[in-house]
């Protein structure tokens, strides 16, 4: 698997707090990298090393393969567009004069893709409008827009639907669903609105204290996410034979529990299984949503 981003035990001390604590994190080529934490976990000071805005205390980290010490690392970052925190626009310019502006910056000259930027983004109709006069879900889109200048391929933006009303966040949901379908855009969001980023993210990473705690696919998540049903039985061995003659799909868990990811009769299993000797103690049906999955990941609602 080729990754667009990697990083390798990288640390960020501040005198004696560890902002990011040995950190290890994979971004595969086209992926949607959702990068999940509490406030203060460490998710911005993580994009702010990535967007070279910070030094790293240790560790180091690697774009498209090329390590943040290789000289050959200002080229590799013309390939990336972000939004940090809140999105740098010129509130006194036209959404068109922000990308004119911007293409200056990073020496494209020509405005060529300004009025495609525009349209993408759903800004080609504002024409003389000043950026004050934009909503706050405008403003999220033209900083988008302006992150797209270039055409970069890696876009890594920072709780871009933060203070978005519905309309605005579906606007935002569908770019990113757009940019990444149709131009191959791997993106690095972070948030911690964690029901909007299960609908587009296709990889997760789980950061706590600094720490990377997990890092999962779309598929593994939601296979550890689905319905079940847990049991408690007391004699493990029958319980699986049982499971496995009748093709019943299963989940050992311990040497008393386990989980069963199809709908079933739990009397006609209860009385099955006491055949075979085993007595079914405790059962309960669960379904984790993305948030609980998080919680019991870094220990329980102390943590949250």
């Amino acid at each position: 698997m080729k990754y667009i981003l990697e990083t390798t035990n990288l640390e960020k001390r501040y005198k004696n707090f560890k902002a990011i604590d040995s950190l290890n994190m994979h971004i595969p080529k086209g992926s949607i990298y959702g990068l999940i934490g509490k406030n203060g976990a460490g998710k911005t000071t993580l994009i702010r090393l990535i967007c070279a805005l910070q030094k790293p205390t240790n560790g180091y980290y690697s774009i498209y393969g090329i390590k943040n010490i290789d000289k050959q690392i200002i080229n590799v970052r013309k390939r990336i567009g972000a939004i940090i925190e809140t999105p740098s626009v010129h509130i006194e310019m036209t959404a068109r004069e922000n990308l004119m502006e911007q293409s200056k910056i990073i020496g494209v000259p020509s405005y060529d893709g300004v009025d495609e930027l525009l349209k993408l983004v759903g800004l080609s109709q504002t024409g003389k409008k000043k950026v004050h006069d934009f909503s706050l879900g405008m403003k999220q889109r033209l900083g988008i827009a302006i992150a797209l200048v270039g055409n970069p391929d890696f876009l890594i933006l920072d709780e871009p639907i933060n203070g978005l009303d519905p309309q605005g966040i579906i606007d935002i949901r569908e770019i990113i669903l757009k940019l990444n379908k149709e131009n191959g855009i791997t993106f690095l969001i972070s948030s911690h609105y964690l029901d909007e980023l299960s609908k587009v993210a296709t990889h997760y990473g789980f950061i706590n204290k600094g720490k990377m705690i997990q890092e999962i696919s779309k598929e593994k998540l939601e296979q550890n996410c689905k319905k079940r049903i847990e049991i408690k039985v007391s004699n493990i061995k029958e319980c699986v034979k049982y499971l496995e003659q009748n093709n019943i799909p299963y989940e050992v868990i311990s040497n008393e529990i386990i989980n069963i990811y199809q709908k079933i009769n739990i009397s006609e299993l209860a009385i099955s299984l006491s055949e075979r000797d085993c007595i079914i103690n405790e059962f309960r049906e669960k379904e984790e949503t993305l948030e609980n999955y998080y919680i019991n990941l870094i220990g329980g609602g102390d943590n949250v």
